[in-house]
């Protein structure tokens, strides 16, 4: 055993001797030994998991404010029969939107003491119930500056213990007295918030259509434990901070498509005016019919501001497929010369030739492409897409926003036996893994996702454009294999210029028939090395059908689909309103939620999202920390502090 030591401490001493200074005395590390052995046996922290937010910043934040209604269900429990119906609701609602509850509570409460006396006592309760999993430590990097000493008090209050009794009470009535209720309230409600949502997940699709990606992204990067895994919308943005034309010119489609030009010029601050003066320009008598803006909120602008919008959405939508057009041709190994349309377009007829078969198209109006080079960008046009390059590339908050994606996201993620991934595994006819050429080589699997990844990080940190990197942003978005887009196109020239609906639809990846099949999940986890049969995929990206019978929970829950319609664009495909996975230390609970109509309203009312419980998996024993990934880091730093005492033991290591 002293021999096992020695070749231990010799073979580690340079570790050994950095971790002295930290721990320089026996009594030090002993302490920090015993105090993570005790973290290892308390129950995991709650992770929450959402997908395909897509803007809507309102819902998003009231599903983070109400961590998924576990702080409401934990209220029922604390004070089941003992308060009323409508007291539980207030005391939700105040916990989700302190300020503004606290300003309704002013205006109606005759006895305001009473009301701040009785509040401060259930807060209390509440957080304490929340907080009971974690250590001391833990909970007061939680807590406020402010009130940190006040707070822990009163958390560690013992009910039974009466000596004590008059001292919490006077805390609380002094707190009233010298007028900082209020101050108190807030804090220690976002304290509830916080503890309720241990880590928090995105599974990609942060932006587009609706009008607060660069709220929700704030409201992130403030998050003490967040994680992303990239989807194809949230490529497009980064690529468009990056530079790529094909990628900016594809968000201000977008944006102008849903009525959300607010993103980009009230919350990124892009003028474009140039744009604008632009399709005024060319596109003056141009109805622009088949570029509608698709609104929720249809008094938001005039006519003539739709019409405006409408001729901007078309002139932005044809310098797309002529920088598109470019990407294909200068990356063959893209595969994707199908998608070479304005070469395919007479001109004189109004008709397009696509695989094989003549169409008629709806609208023959392309006063800026030449036939003869019709990806070639006009002057005008070269000017407004070098001046937007220019606004997204200098713009401070994009950079921001795009540089925290790359620091807390990826293309997946191995988190505590689960893999997570926005779009799909690109798989072939017969269920393998798709192969792609890049550079000199073909990957496939999960080195194909490394690969991509390592691609655009370079381009983005590097300016290492050796394998054009930077269009790999755009493929991402688009691409017949690319693992955030998994379809075979995307018809957005069909959609605009064609009637034919046979010639719109998009064709899903394999990798969309194979999904339920639980066996090619099991080879999925094992490619990414994961124990295939205590571990799951979470997915997003595709909206689960769930009003046609469809179910989130695929391959006999090997694979649970999390895209239920959040975002309101989707809604009525989805028939509800979004999808939370929780996974706390009793297992896995799927919450579907009902339609969140607004904060506005939620405040007046008083009233939460309404949403239902199915347990996916209930653990036999409680899940704890040793058993997480936390927990094995923690078990590594065990060792190495057994290592450094049995140096101090022996004398290889000095005490300070």
């Amino acid at each position: 055993m002293n021999n096992y030591w020695d070749e231990d401490i010799n073979s580690n001493i340079q570790y050994i001797k950095l971790l002295s200074k930290q721990y320089p005395t026996i009594n030090s590390a002993c302490t920090e030994v015993i105090n993570l052995e005790a973290i290892l046996n308390l129950p995991k922290g709650t992770e929450h998991f959402l997908s395909d937010i897509h803007g809507e910043y309102e819902a998003f934040i009231h599903v983070l404010n109400n961590a998924s209604g576990v702080i409401r269900r934990k209220i029922d429990f604390i004070f089941d029969n003992s308060i009323r119906e409508y007291e539980k609701k207030r005391l939700a609602m105040l916990i989700y939107y302190p300020e503004q509850i606290l300003e309704k509570v002013k205006n109606e409460e005759e006895n305001l003491l009473e009301w701040y006396e009785i509040t401060l006592h259930r807060l209390i309760l509440v957080c304490r119930e929340i907080s009971s999993k974690y250590t001391r430590s833990k909970v007061r990097k939680a807590l406020p500056k402010d009130f940190e000493y006040i707070i822990e008090e009163l958390l560690h209050e013992q009910q039974r213990e009466v000596n004590k009794q008059e001292y919490y009470d006077g805390i609380i009535n002094t707190i009233i007295e010298v007028n900082r209720a209020d101050n108190f309230i807030i804090a220690i409600c976002r304290v509830i918030q916080r503890l309720a949502i241990d880590r928090l997940h995105i599974i990609g699709d942060i932006y587009d259509r609706g009008p607060g990606a660069h709220i929700i992204l704030d409201k992130l990067m403030k998050h003490h434990s967040v994680d992303i895994q990239w989807g194809n919308h949230d490529i497009l943005w980064m690529g468009a901070a990056a530079g790529s034309l094909a990628c900016i010119a594809n968000t201000i489609r977008i944006s102008t498509r849903y009525g959300n030009l607010d993103t980009i010029e009230e919350g990124y601050g892009i003028n474009l005016l140039p744009l604008a003066t632009f399709a005024l320009e060319y596109y003056k008598e141009d109805s622009c019919k088949n570029f509608n803006i698709i609104l929720s909120d249809k008094s938001k602008y005039t006519n003539k501001e739709i019409s405006l919008m409408k001729k901007i959405h078309k002139a932005i939508t044809i310098i797309q497929f002529k920088l598109e057009g470019q990407v294909i041709n200068r990356n063959p190994n893209f595969m994707m010369e199908d998608r070479l349309i304005l070469n395919n377009i007479n001109y004189k007829e109004g008709t397009i030739l696509i695989d094989g078969k003549v169409y008629d198209l709806n609208d023959c109006s392309f006063p800026t492409i030449n036939p003869k080079n019709p990806y070639e960008l006009n002057d005008e046009e070269k000017d407004v897409m070098y001046k937007l390059s220019l606004s997204y590339q200098s713009n401070e908050k994009l950079q921001k926003h795009t540089k925290f994606l790359f620091a807390k996201g990826s293309m997946y993620l191995k988190y505590n036996s689960n893999l997570l991934y926005h779009g799909c595994i690109p798989m072939d006819e017969d269920g393998s893994f798709t192969e792609v050429y890049i550079g000199n080589e073909y990957y496939r699997g999960k080195n194909l996702i490394d690969k991509i990844e390592i691609l655009i990080r370079d381009y983005y940190f590097n300016n290492n454009n050796e394998f054009n990197n930077k269009d790999y942003f755009w493929y991402l978005w688009i691409g017949p294999n690319s693992p955030l887009f998994g379809k075979k196109k995307m018809a957005t020239f069909e959609r605009y210029f064609l009637n034919d609906k046979d010639i719109k639809k998009e064709e899903k990846n394999n990798y969309y028939k194979y999904r339920n099949n639980e066996k090619k999940c099991k080879e999925i986890l094992m490619e990414f090395g994961i124990d295939e049969n205590t571990s799951h995929i979470i997915n997003g990206h595709v909206p689960v059908e769930v009003k046609k019978g469809e179910s989130p929970i695929k391959a006999n829950g090997k694979l649970l689909v999390i895209d239920g319609g959040l975002s309101q664009a989707y809604q009525h495909i989805t028939g509800i309103a979004g999808y939370t996975l929780i996974y706390n230390s009793f297992g896995l609970v799927m919450v579907a939620h009902e339609k969140f109509e607004s904060k506005k309203k939620a405040i007046a009312n008083e009233s939460d999202i309404v949403s239902s419980y199915q347990v996916l998996e209930k653990k036999s024993k409680r899940i704890r920390v040793k058993n997480t990934d936390i927990g094995q880091e923690l078990k590594k730093e065990i060792t190495g502090l057994k290592m450094l005492l049995k140096a101090y033991y022996k004398g290889v290591i000095k005490e300070k």
